[in-house]
């Protein structure tokens, strides 16, 4: 645990001269790795005896053997509390209840909103906190951030002859402001930024080389707004071919040649943004996200040819393209994650096993914050709350 010094000193650093509190839980910027602390002051045997678990073992809990065997005598169970502290809520999942530019006239968005209430992402903090009691921390899409009553902090999009409001722009005079707004809320509520899910830094893998630099050029700004609100890691999506080029026979074997000059411009824009990331102190995340995205080896392949601590993998359980990758791309990519993983439930593979999936990060000791992403169908926050449950259940 922090010292209140540290933690003053930690707050001052990222909101320099606006608040004043002594009790902001974030993580030291030096020590980005570790989600979640474990306590080894208590013995697994101590602990084990006072929470009646002996008797029944670590697989009558629902653990494998495999698991069971890769914690003993190195590592204690977690709490329920100690678990939830690493979690974190997707506002993507519950994108439906947020207010918008266009009014949505549709029945299922009207009833939930009914039911919920319609939220900002100012409110969000608060709706974290009361609906899912004991999570504190939060996974944001970047398409929710803004006051739609005010265009300034919005990008200007001119297109025959017509102009419209574009996506957020954090690096504007009013959206700093607006983000100000944001860490105000997230101290009055006691629940903060972990990870923001960003969509709008785009073709970092383009053979254009324009559109690439300006991919490039808004993945900073958001770095830099990641900072401003407290943010540990931000996801970058690599962009690339929607569906991977095929090889051709060369000499009577396969060869892609099409696919390399993608994964080259993905490698050196990666390498130039995990260094503006470790300035900012925001690590840079690559999710299976589609693009090149969509298959483990090219994340890999990027991230080890980066080979900075301020890039790494953000896995989602179920952002594949075929059942057979759902839990061996997991397991490819939980060991190049320490900061963000997205435990989903998602219509296309709507059987998938959420046990099976979180024992593979049981299985490499991630302590990461995993954030709990519905999308499953039906009513977004109860089923945000059985997934949550049962990532907890499966969770050591």
């Amino acid at each position: 645990m922090f010292s209140d010094e540290d933690v003053s000193a930690t707050n001052e650093a990222i909101y320099p001269g606006v608040f004043k509190f002594t009790k902001l839980n974030i993580m030291k910027k030096d020590n980005l790795q570790s989600g979640v602390k474990i306590d080894s002051s208590k013995s697994r045997r101590s602990f084990l005896r006072t929470a009646g678990i002996g008797a029944i073992g670590l697989t009558g809990l629902g653990f494998s053997a495999v698991d069971a065997q890769s914690f003993r005598g190195s590592r204690r169970l977690r709490t329920r509390s100690e678990k939830l502290k690493s979690m974190a809520s997707n506002s993507y999942a519950v994108n439906r209840l947020f207010k918008r530019r266009t009014l949505q006239e549709n029945p299922e968005v009207v009833r939930l909103k009914e039911k919920y209430g319609e939220i900002t992402l100012l409110d969000f903090p608060n709706f974290t906190k009361d609906t899912y009691p004991g999570v504190d921390r939060m996974d944001l899409w970047n398409s929710l951030f803004g006051d739609f009553t005010d265009d300034s902090m919005f990008t200007r999009i001119e297109r025959d002859g017509q102009v419209r409001s574009g996506e957020f722009d954090p690096s504007s005079v009013s959206g700093k402001r607006y983000l100000d707004s944001f860490v105000s809320k997230m101290v009055e509520s006691g629940v903060y930024t972990a990870h923001i899910s960003n969509n709008a830094p785009r073709n970092l893998a383009d053979l254009d080389e324009e559109l690439r630099r300006e991919g490039i050029r808004v993945a900073k700004i958001w770095l830099d707004a990641a900072k401003q609100i407290g943010a540990i890691s931000m996801r970058v999506n690599t962009g690339g071919p929607r569906i991977m080029p095929e090889s051709i026979i060369q000499g009577g074997y396969p060869q892609n040649v099409e696919i390399v000059p993608y994964l080259r411009n993905a490698i050196e824009s990666f390498k130039e943004l995990a260094d503006y990331g470790e300035k900012t102190g925001v690590k840079v995340t690559i999710e299976n996200h589609w693009g090149l995205a969509a298959h483990p080896q090219n994340i890999l392949i990027i991230i080890n040819e980066v080979n900075s601590p301020y890039c790494e993998a953000a896995p989602d359980y179920c952002n594949w393209e075929h059942e057979y990758m759902l839990y061996h791309g997991l397991e490819m990519l939980v060991p190049k994650a320490t900061s963000m993983i997205h435990a989903k439930r998602w219509t296309r593979f709507p059987d998938v096993d959420i046990a099976r999936c979180t024992h593979i990060l049981n299985k490499y000791n991630y302590e990461g914050y995993i954030s709990v992403e519905y999308e499953g169908g039906g009513d977004p926050v109860e089923g945000t709350l059985k997934l949550l449950e049962d990532v907890v259940h499966s969770l050591v």
